[in-house]
């Protein structure tokens, strides 16, 4: 039996599947207005995710990592859900993938032809940077 005063239910969602489910003794990611520490008991919260890591320590001490495309994330006090379009966990993080992608990201930059253009454009640099940073941290950690 999980001792639910010391863990908190951790729920990580993409739109194609569950990425993450379990108890956590702690989760950190980048809240639109900054990081987030999140321990069990936490005041009930909804608010706008940033692309990044998601950090969660896990009931038994170990680490997961998730990286999120931004989304949106729901706090109570026993449970974190953190929904997103995209998610993938750390160690699914491809470098070569994530370096290509944000080099056409950057092309479509120099290639914007509008205002909407543009904004697509800074908008997938900013995610594959943010992937690109995830995948860096995920490797120091093992």
């Amino acid at each position: 039996m999980v001792d639910t005063t010391h863990t908190i239910r951790v729920e990580v969602v993409s739109a194609e599947e569950s990425i993450f489910s379990g108890d956590a003794r702690f989760v950190a990611l980048p809240g639109e207005a900054g990081e987030l520490g999140i321990y069990p008991r936490h005041t009930p919260l909804i608010t706008r995710i940033k692309p990044g890591s998601v950090r969660i320590e896990k009931a038994d001490g170990s680490e997961e990592f998730v990286f999120v495309a931004g989304g949106v994330l729901e706090v109570q006090p026993n449970c974190v859900t953190v929904l997103s379009d995209t998610a993938i966990r750390g160690k699914d993080l491809d470098e070569e993938k994530a370096n290509e992608s944000r080099r056409a990201a950057e092309e479509a930059l120099k290639n914007a032809k509008s205002d909407i253009d543009l904004a697509k454009a800074q908008s997938e640099l900013a995610v594959m940077a943010a992937q690109i940073a995830a995948l860096r941290k995920y490797r120091q950690k093992k």
